[in-house]
């Protein structure tokens, strides 16, 4: 993508920084960010050069949960918070596959994602993108959009993706879980992955990410299992990534790239 092509600027996109949803594009080997974005994965890289794979890890478990949620637990509504950019084997694809009933509505704050999403959804009408702030979990809820598509009266999967560790400790990511978790009943999933302090280069990961971009907490092993208090977390629990119901064999010693994010998903009771 050129910076030149569009004025960017008129739709509230600031090219001259990195984004979120443009960084993770990057590792997913999209075409949707700018060279800010690429500079900005070319420093963690040197850090954590299996930085691509860990993206695909986490894409993967996202396959794997979905399908998990869809088909064996039977969820038609999914609510996908922070979702970033469309890629390949989004949400609503892997969902529709097993479902084709399945809504979902995804939620983002950079106007890149509703720019670049609304196009590639338009003739898919049990999905939406709405562009929206985590950090305000009550607008989320009360969007319009968002209810258009997803019933609160009946089990929704809350669907926190990599996201969460782009929450500093003072916007209460934790209140954010529960109140996004109250507004839904009984048979309702949380499904979460997460940045983990698993390793002396997870926490150089840290210190970079917070300076180039502003955000990136990589929490402990016990820090992310909070976020499932009150739930019935599921086997096998908060494990990193390719540990989390793998469809095939998983090594006995894992890298430094596959340790650094951890993933689980719960049942509200």
């Amino acid at each position: 993508m050129a910076e030149q092509e569009y004025d960017w600027a008129s739709l509230g996109i600031d090219v001259t920084k990195p984004s979120i949803a443009r960084a993770y594009d990057v590792v997913l080997k999209g075409k949707d960010n700018f060279e800010v974005d690429r500079a900005f994965v070319d420093q963690i890289v040197k850090i954590i050069p299996e930085l691509y794979d860990v993206a695909a890890y986490n894409r993967e478990i996202l396959g794997r949960g979905v399908r998990y949620l869809a088909g064996e637990v039977g969820l038609r509504q999914f609510l996908d918070l922070g979702s970033g950019l469309p890629t390949v084997r989004n949400t609503h694809q892997v969902a529709q596959e097993v479902a084709a009933d399945a809504r979902v509505a995804y939620v983002d704050n950079d106007p890149i994602v509703l720019a670049h999403g609304r196009a590639l959804l338009a003739e898919n009408d049990r999905t939406t993108v709405v562009t929206a702030d985590l950090r305000e979990p009550e607008k989320v809820l009360a969007d319009a959009d968002v209810r258009r598509l997803i019933d609160f009266d009946r089990p929704v999967a809350v669907m926190l993706v990599g996201i969460l560790h782009h929450l500093h400790d003072e916007e209460g990511p934790q209140r954010i879980v529960e109140t996004l978790l109250d507004a839904v009943p009984s048979g309702s999933h949380l499904f979460v992955t997460h940045f983990c302090a698993s390793s002396e280069e997870a926490r150089a990961a840290e210190e970079q990410y917070l300076a180039l971009l502003g955000t990136g907490r990589f929490r402990t092993p016990e820090e992310i299992t909070a976020y499932f208090g009150g739930l019935e977390l599921l086997e096998p629990g908060v494990v990193p990534l390719p540990l989390w119901r793998p469809d095939g064999e998983v090594p006995a010693e894992l890298t430094v790239g596959q340790r650094l994010m951890y993933g689980g998903i719960a049942r509200k009771p």
